[in-house]
């Protein structure tokens, strides 16, 4: 048997330092079972002690808060004699801003070690992290040293690097690398110690920098520079101590926060903002402040300090005081006060929290804008503010307004201005936005492009709508990335995410009749019907995958052990990021919402393109989306063409997935485009020619009503139609009796009468080629029963037809129609493999249905057709649970149901060794 390993190596150790940092390294320090004899920390400020005394307090360890540990440059001999009684035999300096003699450096047996947030040799002093960034640096890091009578000269113990993001800051650089890994890094450090193992490297002269303090009076910008080297500058001072220039008419001092070099799609349009010395004047916009450098390139600035401290969004600038106090409710009233009592608790040192109280001035630090983060997160059920909020509301007042504006769903940058076209139709007025919206905003097109929206029940025209140009697409993908990498779409729970998502089903279950009427004046839906399914079925859709954002999983895996080790492997599903959305006229909301819910739901950000011929619904849900609290960004709409917006969200290396609905010929396209421009996902729905095959032993009544549904269903502008019916030879002709008998009770109208069973035809475009789909049936050979021509009558009318004696090798017998054409076939009396064999001789595969009473039958054929869905005795009957696409050239993917969720997520795969 073998012996007892070793106990690993402790000793005692005093620990000098401050902040979570401190307390942090401190706590794993005693894990390790070390014995901590002292800490050595600041004095109370504000009567606040800091995080590292307090936690040494708790478990009885000696603490020391020196405010000096010399004078005259000698050491203080009390200081050194209180030091010396504890007797330790390592001094860990993590995050020490005071200047401790060599007296006690080298007292330890085995001295004292320091952590750096650089890689010495180069930065050393105290602004490290700001010139690491100043610097443009491609690499940051730390290090740990042995600590001499040099300004950070010691040898190297431990380094450690990482990457520095385009737009890290000295907070985002500490919080995702600094902080986490130089704790872990210290406390190695130790152990290297504790075991013998301790290397002492010498630093290189070569590469050393040593640059002085920033302080806010040398953090003037200097504006002779190129964009990249101001970006650099501002980021290096952001949050302290900010990066500043004098600007305006009168001028006035304004520091500058959260900049960035990513600008694409923006254009520098809205009001100049003067400043002396720089390339040219800023411009404010709704993106937030965009600046130039002496290269005429261009970084966004989006936050701004005025003179008196207050912060406020860049893009709101000129924009004045902020709108009028919002009255709070009683149960507002009261989450007020329990926030002030946290304010209270969080500032010891005020005998009174008041609206004018300001968090800052009263002795707050950055830990204390966590802290209040997550007191109002256990307050407010969850509310996610960002440390950034804390910032932008100093004061009591204002920060509690914010918090209501939150927590009611309102944006904080006020309401949208909206321009309505409103008409009175159905008994209301409809109020249509008909703008592009992008980023949160409705705006005209680039170049204030414009056309024209046709009602296809009598032709005229319902308003102008603003006509989206490439640039426009690459201001809206600019505003879904952004939303996507900073918003604060990415930064909620997943639960938060799916509240949001069942507000906007309510808001569009509230504006269900409104909803509705523009279906019907804009695509000419039946009003009845898009009540039940254009809309109905959307918000449906909204709630069944706002239910989904919170079980959205990943697994763990059983995988090969690496022995001795043991490994843990698990999967993440993630967003993919930016998404087009590209949806057919037919279903204009319908089509919208079974992407676009499981888009949001699996947390993307979303850019949809409309049929340009229907796109009034689609700005109606953007409007509302806004008024759930959706955050600007993530939703985009932008009618137009689509061989120009299509073609260019395909084309966009920022896109990362594309879902498209239309022709087999346009999915093809757009499928080859995703592969050329940066492989991004794609998932089609495409054409269909869905077969319906009715056996002699069905239930008859039931066949003929099913049957019409399935070619007559919206006007027959419904991609799972069925293309072509089979009848058994037996009950053909009664069949076709039926149907006839059927079709000419069918009332043909204005959709908005409540008995109307047939609307118009969608635009005249495809009016235009029903008619040339039905002439060359004709011109084939098959029977025209019944209807085949345009209803001489204002708008796009087309009567419900019916062929017969319909040939396999038929144009209308391989091609669909997309319109009220009914296509029929007889198959010999019992011949089931014959007529499977015709149905599935076609390149589409969208759906199928099969009418029997047989159940062995139904089975067998169910399990041969070659379509996505099967329908059973019945038709057309989708729901949002159930998967709903197709095979073959009708596409690839899916909507609706879990299995719509895949087509947003992407699964990461991570391993750990332990």
């Amino acid at each position: 048997m073998a012996g007892p390993s070793n106990p690993p190596a402790t000793m005692k150790i005093a620990v000098i330092g401050q902040s979570l940092f401190g307390q942090e390294v401190y706590c794993h320090l005693r894990k390790e079972g070390h014995e901590v004899v002292g800490v050595f920390t600041v004095p109370d400020k504000d009567g606040k002690a800091d995080p590292l005394g307090l936690e040494a307090e708790k478990d009885g360890v000696p603490v020391f808060k020196f405010s000096r540990w010399r004078a005259k440059g000698q050491a203080l001999p009390e200081v050194v004699a209180k030091y010396q009684a504890l007797g330790a035999e390592l001094n860990v300096l993590p995050f020490c801003s005071q200047f401790i003699p060599m007296e006690i450096i080298n007292a330890p047996r085995h001295g004292s070690i320091i952590y750096h947030p650089s890689l010495l040799p180069r930065h050393r002093g105290a602004s490290a992290i700001n010139w690491t960034l100043i610097h443009g640096d491609k690499k940051g890091g730390f290090s740990i040293f042995w600590a001499d009578d040099g300004l950070d000269t010691g040898d190297l113990l431990l380094q450690k690097e990482c990457e520095v993001l385009p737009d890290d800051t000295v907070s985002t650089l500490y919080n995702r690398f600094l902080f986490p890994e130089g704790i872990k890094g210290m406390v190695q450090a130790v152990r290297l110690i504790a075991e013998g193992k301790a290397p002492r490297l010498p630093q290189p002269e070569e590469g050393a920098t040593y640059e002085g303090i920033q302080k806010k009076e040398t953090a003037k910008i200097d504006w002779d520079q190129p964009a990249e080297a101001i970006h650099n500058w501002i980021r290096g001072n952001d949050k302290v101590p900010g990066a500043w220039t004098e600007a305006c008419e009168p001028l006035q001092k304004l520091t500058f926060f959260n900049s960035t070099l990513n600008t694409s799609g923006l254009v520098p349009e809205g009001d100049a903002l003067p400043i002396p010395g720089a390339h040219r004047p800023g411009v404010v916009t709704k993106a937030g402040l965009i600046l130039f450098g002496n290269d005429d390139k261009m970084l966004l600035v989006k936050n701004i300090q005025l003179e008196d401290g207050k912060m406020i969004l860049a893009s709101n600038f000129f924009k004045g005081a902020a709108s009028s106090a919002l009255e709070l409710t009683e149960a507002e009233l009261v989450t007020a006060e329990a926030v002030r009592s946290a304010w209270q608790r969080i500032l010891p040192n005020v005998l009174e929290v008041e609206d004018s109280t300001d968090f800052f001035k009263s002795g707050a630090a950055s830990v204390d804008v966590v802290r209040l983060v997550e007191e109002v997160k256990e307050l407010c059920d969850g509310l996610e503010l960002e440390n950034e909020d804390v910032y932008m509301a100093t004061t009591f007042g204002d920060f509690i307004q914010l918090l209501v504006r939150k927590l009611r769903g309102d944006d904080e940058e006020g309401e949208c201005s909206i321009d309505y076209v409103e008409m009175a139709v159905n008994k209301r007025t409809l109020h249509m936005p008909h703008q592009l919206f992008i980023g949160g905003a409705f705006v005209d097109a680039d170049g204030a492009k414009t056309y024209e929206t046709i009602n296809p029940t009598d032709g005229s025209i319902i308003c102008r709508v603003s006509l989206a140009q490439v640039t426009d697409v690459d201001k809206a993908v600019a505003a879904a990335k952004d939303a996507f990498e900073n918003g604060r779409w990415g930064k909620i729970s997943a639960r938060d995410r799916g509240r949001l998502l069942y507000r906007l089903a309510d808001l569009m279950e509230q504006h269900q009749e409104e909803l509705a009427t523009i279906e019907a004046l804009d695509a000419g839906a039946v009003y009845t019907l898009a009540l039940k399914t254009h809309v109905g079925m959307s918000i449906q859709t909204f709630r069944y995958f706002a239910g989904w954002c919170d079980k959205i999983q990943g697994s763990t895996i059983p995988i090969n052990q690496a022995r001795p080790n043991r490994n843990l492997t698990l999967t993440r599903k993630e967003p993919v990021g930016v998404c087009g959305i590209i949806i057919p006229w037919n279903y204009p909301l319908m089509m919208l919402s079974w992407k676009t819910a499981a888009c949001l739901a699996a947390g993307n950000t979303v850019v949809i393109k409309p049929a340009q011929v229907t796109p009034l619904t689609a700005l109606k849900f953007a409007e509302l989306s806004l008024k759930a609290g959706i955050p600007k960004g993530v939703v985009n709409v932008l009618p137009g063409s689509g061989s120009l917006i299509g073609q260019r969200l395909s084309d966009h290396p920022d896109v990362r997935k594309i879902g498209f609905t239309g022709s087999t010929e346009v999915g093809k396209h757009i499928m080859k485009s995703c592969a050329i421009s940066n492989v991004k996902k794609v998932s089609l729905e495409l054409g269909g020619k869905s077969p319906l095959i009715i056996f002699a032993d069905c239930d008859l009544n039931k066949a003929v009503q099913m049957g019409m549904s399935s070619v007559f269903f919206n006007k027959g502008e419904n991609c799972i139609a069925a293309g072509r019916l089979f009848v058994e030879d037996s009950i053909h002709d009664e069949f076709v009796r039926r149907v006839v008998q059927e079709v000419r009770k069918m009332k043909v109208g204005n959709p908005l009468d409540r008995d109307t069973d047939h609307g118009p035809q969608n635009h005249h475009a495809h009016l235009m080629k029903l008619m040339e789909y039905c002439q060359c049936g004709v011109k084939e050979g098959a029977t025209l029963v019944c209807g085949g021509n345009q209803i001489p009558r204002p708008g796009f009318f087309f009567e419900p037809t019916v062929f017969t004696d319909v040939e396999d090798h038929m144009f209308i017998a391989k091609e669909e129609s997309f319109g009220p054409v009914m296509i029929i076939s007889r198959f010999a009396d019992g011949d089931v493999d014959a007529v499977l064999s015709r149905a599935n001789a076609t390149e589409f595969g969208l759906a199928s249905g099969v009418f029997t009473r047989d159940i062995n039958k139904a089975l067998y054929v169910s399990d041969k057709l070659q379509a996505g869905t099967v329908f059973v005795n019945t038709y057309n009957k989708t729901d949002v649970a159930a998967p709903f696409g197709g095979f073959k050239q009708s596409g690839f993917g899916k909507d609706l149901g879990e299995a719509a969720l895949n087509e947003y997520l992407r699964v990461k795969t991570v391993t750990f060794e332990y």
